[in-house]
């Protein structure tokens, strides 16, 4: 079954996984990438987005840039410490060099034309702030019946600090997660912390050839700073994007705290108040080991 799917993103360590992933796996039909503020500014992420569309190999595949910013209070953190200040590692100057022209359309906008063409009905997988999506769903909703799902990554049910995607812009997400009525499936922390690769797969990516190597020393930047293992956070929302089941989920009412308090961007199940208008899929366990072989053995294809 091919997946027509549309990736908005913030590159990011774990992000540009995600989308060598993507172009990696046969089911999809990748039609964008769109990118948005969160690990580093909107101006990073597209270069970043430029820079593995050119190592994927994925020619010129629209990309679009969009929000800079949250919906209404200023982003209350970056990811500077974890995935450098070029967002991929240190390693940007070793990837490709942004070329070929960004979508004058912009983000949003591009995904409005894009879903508005689609023959099928179109996967969105957000692996960033939110706030693309949720202005996207407000300025368009016509085009809602074109999306066949929203895969998320994002949230940390039960847990504390608020994880970083939903905490950069928690209205947007509340907008998506809760107000939305389209299929949603959502991939927390939860699943994604389990999900950590070691010396051992990052040498065998490493040895598949330049394009791989190119990730790996990305991926090896984490892991060497900060000592601890490594978790492929986006590339299980793709994977499960791609091969819809390969996540183990269940249906869940879900609130996002969107007020000041030290709760603020948290995600929470249960207790929904009539404002919610559908569950949404959460992911709640997957066979880790059989998941992180196979990314890898999609990865080590692209050579």
């Amino acid at each position: 079954m091919t997946v027509p799917m549309i990736i908005d993103t913030d590159p990011g360590v774990d992000d540009a996984v995600a989308l060598m992933l993507a172009a990696a796996s046969p089911e999809v039909q990748l039609l964008a990438v769109t990118t948005v503020f969160g690990n580093v500014g909107v101006e990073i992420t597209t270069a970043n987005a430029l820079r593995l569309r050119s190592l994927a190999g994925l020619g010129n595949l629209p990309v679009a840039a969009g929000a800079a910013r949250p919906l209404v209070y200023p982003q209350p953190r970056r990811t500077d410490r974890w995935h450098g200040r070029d967002g991929l590692g240190g390693h940007s100057d070793l990837l490709p060099e942004p070329s070929g022209p960004i979508n004058a359309l912009g983000a949003v906008a591009l995904m409005a034309a894009l879903l508005r063409g689609a023959v099928a009905p179109v996967t969105l997988v957000a692996i960033g702030p939110l706030t693309n999506i949720a202005l996207l769903l407000a300025v368009h909703p016509e085009v809602k019946p074109r999306i066949g799902r929203i895969v998320v990554m994002g949230g940390n049910l039960g847990g504390s600090p608020a994880e970083f995607n939903i905490d950069s812009d928690p209205e947007a997400a509340r907008r998506v997660l809760v107000e939305e009525d389209v299929a949603t499936t959502l991939v927390p922390l939860n699943v994604t912390l389990r999900a950590t690769v070691d010396g051992a797969w990052l040498a065998e990516l490493a040895q598949a050839g330049p394009r791989c190597a190119a990730l790996a020393g990305i991926i090896g930047h984490c892991r060497q700073q900060h000592a601890t293992p490594v978790a492929l956070h986006d590339s299980l929302a793709v994977l499960e994007a791609a091969v819809p089941g390969t996540l183990t989920t269940t249906p869940m009412a879900l609130q996002v705290v969107c007020d000041h308090g030290r709760a603020r961007g948290a995600v929470q199940s249960g207790n929904s108040p009539p404002t919610a208008a559908r569950p949404v899929q959460v992911a709640c366990d997957a066979d880790l080991t059989s998941i992180n072989a196979m990314i890898l053995h999609r990865l080590r294809s692209l050579r």
